[in-house]
């Protein structure tokens, strides 16, 4: 993926051939969907999001500059897109407190899929952390992106990103081992 071109394409989106935009949605749709996916752990709520994007990429369009990365500036506005829903659904779930009763139903849900125990388990780890910690580490660890891009979409400093996702990887930890006992 030549992300140059990501930056040309949406340049020429911006010069009113919207048709082009077709291609970054190719590109992007199945990170986008990861991305939300491992954010609210719910196929429509991502794929709607997905959606959601690229139509504020759409509207928008005329405030993409060029310089930086198009990726960068996309996950930004998915950012903002998973914030708005968060707001708008009151989707936030108890992560303050980790309960014995959680941790068991956790643990039954492990003992009936075998295979693959350690991604289940870690993947269910991943959405006991909030909704902070757990973007941090998707955006860094699958999604691939370098702190300072973090930091531009987050809106916070390079250094801030790195104790962000520490303290993240720390907490993750924390629940991945519970979830052992």
């Amino acid at each position: 993926m030549d992300l140059s071109s990501d930056n040309n394409i949406m340049l020429q989106v911006k010069s009113g051939e919207v048709d082009k935009l077709g291609l970054l949605f190719e590109r992007y749709k199945k990170p986008l969907f990861g991305y939300f996916y491992r954010t609210f752990h719910d196929r429509e709520t991502s794929e709607d999001l997905v959606q959601n994007v690229f139509v504020r990429i759409l509207k928008y369009r005329q405030k993409f500059t060029g310089y930086g990365k198009f990726s960068s500036w996309m996950y930004r506005i998915a950012h903002n897109a998973s914030v708005d829903y968060y707001r708008k659904n009151k989707f936030q779930k108890n992560t303050d407190s980790i309960t014995d009763s959680n941790l068991q139903d956790l643990k039954k849900t492990n003992d009936k899929v075998k295979e693959n125990e350690e991604s289940q388990q870690l993947s269910q780890a991943l959405q006991l952390l909030n909704n902070e910690e757990r973007e941090v580490l998707v955006l860094s660890k699958y999604q691939g992106l370098k702190y300072k891009e973090i930091g531009e979409i987050i809106g916070c400093t390079e250094g801030a990103v790195k104790a962000k996702v520490f303290r993240a990887l720390m907490a993750l930890k924390h629940i991945y081992l519970k979830l052992e006992e």
